[in-house]
C-alpha cells in the first residue's frame, strides 16, 4: 500500500510539474499576444482576447494533470472583422468613362486638388496620359517628382502590386493607416475604401495568420446603391483583379 501510494504521489508530482511548466508557457504568450493588441484601439478585443486565451489555458492545464500531455498546435480565430478609411470624399465620376473613374478615383486617395486631378493640379498632365485600363501604366506615369502650379516640388509614390503580390498583412497595415488603393477588378476601377479578414494565432508558436475575405469598394460612377461594392475571396474568381495600387504624395 505505502509502495503504491510512492508511486502515484510521484506521478501526481510529475503532472503538477508540466501543468506547471505549461501555465507559465501559456502565460507569456498571453502576455504577448496582448502587448501586440495593445497598439490597437479596440478594447472590447483586447478582454475577447484574454478571455479566449484564460479559458484556453485552463482546460489545457485541467487536461495535462489528467493525462500529463499538452496538445501543441493549438489555434485561436478571432471572428470576421472590418477595418476601412474613414472620411474619404464622396466624390463622382463627370462621366463613366475610364478616363474621368480613374482622375475621380485618384482625387478621392489624394484629397488635394494641388495635387491631383483637376486643371492646373500637380498630376493633371500625367492622369490624362496614362492607360485607364492598366494600373501598371498609372503606377508608372505618377511615380516620381511633380510640381504644383506655385512651383513647388511634391514626390508622389505608388505601389502597384498584381493580385499574387498582396499580403494580407501589408493590406491591413496600410487600411489601418488611412491609405485606401485603387483596385482594378473586371475591367473596372475601385477605390477600396476597407476589407473584412480573419486574424489566427497559433499557440505552438506564436505566430499570426491573416486571411482577407471582402474588399469593401467604392465605383465612382454611381451615387445610387450602385456605388457600395464588395469582391469576396471566397467565392469571386481572383482571376479577374488585376491587382492594387497605393498612392502617397509628399512635399518635397
Amino acid at each position: 500500500m505505502n509502495v503504491a501510494r510512492s508511486i502515484d504521489e510521484q506521478q501526481l508530482v510529475r503532472a503538477w510539474q508540466r501543468a506547471e511548466r505549461l501555465g507559465n508557457r501559456l502565460n507569456q504568450f498571453i502576455r504577448d499576444h496582448l502587448r501586440r493588441l495593445a497598439i490597437a484601439d479596440d478594447l472590447e478585443r483586447r478582454r475577447t482576447a484574454r478571455s479566449a486565451f484564460l479559458l484556453s489555458a485552463r482546460c489545457v492545464v485541467a487536461s495535462c494533470l489528467a493525462v500529463g500531455s499538452f496538445a501543441y498546435g493549438q489555434q485561436v480565430a478571432y471572428p470576421e472583422r472590418d477595418i476601412r478609411v474613414r472620411d474619404l470624399p464622396s466624390l463622382t465620376a463627370r462621366s463613366t468613362h475610364a478616363p474621368d473613374v480613374l482622375a475621380t478615383s485618384l482625387e478621392i486617395l489624394f484629397n488635394d486638388k494641388e495635387v491631383c486631378c483637376g486643371k492646373n493640379s500637380a498630376l493633371e498632365d500625367s492622369v490624362q496620359s496614362t492607360d485607364p485600363k492598366s494600373l501598371k501604366d498609372i503606377a508608372s506615369k505618377l511615380q516620381g517628382r511633380h510640381l504644383l502650379s506655385d512651383g513647388r516640388p511634391i514626390m508622389v509614390t505608388t505601389e502597384y502590386l498584381t493580385q499574387d503580390q498582396v499580403n494580407a498583412g501589408h493590406l491591413i497595415y496600410m487600411i489601418k493607416d488611412a491609405h485606401a488603393p485603387l483596385m482594378m477588378w473586371n475591367s473596372h476601377l475601385y477605390v477600396v475604401n476597407g476589407i473584412t479578414y480573419v486574424e489566427t494565432i497559433d499557440s505552438s508558436d506564436s505566430s499570426i495568420a491573416y486571411a482577407v475575405h471582402k474588399f469593401l469598394l467604392q465605383d465612382v460612377r454611381f451615387t445610387d446603391s450602385r456605388r457600395a461594392v464588395s469582391f469576396d475571396r471566397l467565392t469571386e474568381d481572383a482571376g479577374k483583379v488585376q491587382g492594387l495600387l497605393f498612392v502617397q504624395a509628399a512635399e518635397q
